[in-house]
């Protein structure tokens, strides 16, 4: 167990130091991409600096099977280096068995990713969205789906608009039974709008059958109201924003998916893509597994038969490759092309079996 315990302990802590290295690049080139968006003059650099520490989990999230087959790489090679595979397997153990240690470890980081990081990583995206949004647009969008219909805030420099529609299609750029009421910069209601209808165009809701009230102190806004057969409102929404205003999945906690598939499938929305995303989050410690195995396959020989260079890039390149085969049946589920569990799993299992059968020939023949 002491053999185990070591494997274990090393790869962890190279697993922490790799991670540590890749938060500071990443941390500098936030830095100059956040300086190109923003201007420093306006916000401040402590604002700037803020926003790069809330984006800095969710890049990092992204880049974990990168971390963790680097990690690999780098544990197998140093224990080939140093002999240690050779006396492991001359004290009567298999290479196969030693991998138990890593591949726990890969499994337990995984784990712990999915549970305790991804709420993380979903609370700092979702933050980093509108803090982002408010200090480009000097507002933000949001939606809300209840089962009563839905609600909508679109927000500019002058002032907020809170929309309610009974019933919307499927991405929320066509309102039916729409009530808006505009504010202004300083808070108070200035504008109240019902509308039958409501379609979202190039910067603006063109509305047909509208009534109008002005709002203001002083104002008798019914005899003020105006009837409209059509009018327009301009607005700083697009189709992306309102479709990823319904949650985008990265920005939603695992443990709350469930609920937000359960309340947009009532409200009549698609929520194929959270469900993929959620698929895609239970099969990641076992995609991290595989990463570690891959790893293992090309480099778990002594550095004497030389091409260690070459089994490294091998093992990197196949690595990668899994990685954008993922991704690519990540869009064919999204799209509805192929079966959501079937795109989710399929790339993992495939890759562990993959993996296993290259270190069953290069161990055993």
């Amino acid at each position: 167990m002491t053999l185990y315990y070591y494997f274990a302990r090393k790869f962890l802590w190279l697993f922490f130091a790799l991670t540590g290295v890749f938060l500071v690049l990443l941390l500098l080139f936030d830095l100059v991409e956040h300086l190109r968006k923003f201007e420093v003059s306006e916000i401040g650099f402590l604002k700037l600096f803020q926003l790069m520490l809330l984006n800095a989990p969710k890049e990092i999230y992204q880049i974990l099977p990168l971390i963790m087959i680097l990690s690999s790489l780098t544990l197998f090679l140093s224990l080939a280096r140093s002999s240690e595979l050779v006396v492991t397997r001359a004290s009567g153990r298999s290479a196969l068995t030693s991998l138990l240690s890593p591949v726990g470890v890969a499994l337990m980081i995984g784990l712990f990713a999915v549970s305790t990081f991804n709420p993380i990583v979903a609370a700092t995206t979702k933050k980093y969205d509108e803090l982002s949004t408010l200090y480009r647009q000097g507002g933000n969008s949001v939606l809300s789906v209840s089962r009563d219909g839905i609600w909508l805030r679109q927000g500019s420099a002058t002032g907020q608009t809170v929309i309610f529609a009974e019933r919307s299609n499927h991405d929320a750029t066509v309102l039916r039974d729409v009530t808006m009421v505009s504010y202004a910069a300083e808070g108070g209601p200035i504008r109240r709008i019902q509308a039958g209808s409501a379609e979202l165009v190039e910067a603006a809701w063109n509305m047909e059958n509208v009534k109008l009230w002005p709002l203001g102190r002083g104002l008798n806004a019914e005899a003020s109201s105006q009837v409209h057969a059509t009018y327009q409102l301009p607005t700083t929404l697009t189709r992306d924003q309102i479709r990823d205003s319904f949650g985008k999945p990265r920005a939603v906690s695992i443990w709350e998916l469930p609920r937000l598939i359960s309340q947009l499938e009532d409200a009549g929305f698609s929520a194929r893509r959270h469900t993929m995303w959620l698929h895609m989050e239970a099969a990641q410690p076992l995609f991290l597994v595989a990463m570690v195995l891959i790893s293992a396959a090309f480099t778990m020989r002594h550095t004497r038969f030389g091409r260690t260079g070459l089994a490294s890039l091998a093992a990197t390149m196949s690595g990668f490759g899994l990685y954008y085969i993922r991704n690519f049946a990540q869009i064919l589920g999204e799209n509805g092309q192929i079966p959501i569990e079937l795109a989710a799993w399929t790339p993992p299992i495939a890759s562990v079996m993959l993996a296993l059968g290259l270190l069953l020939h290069m161990e055993d023949g």
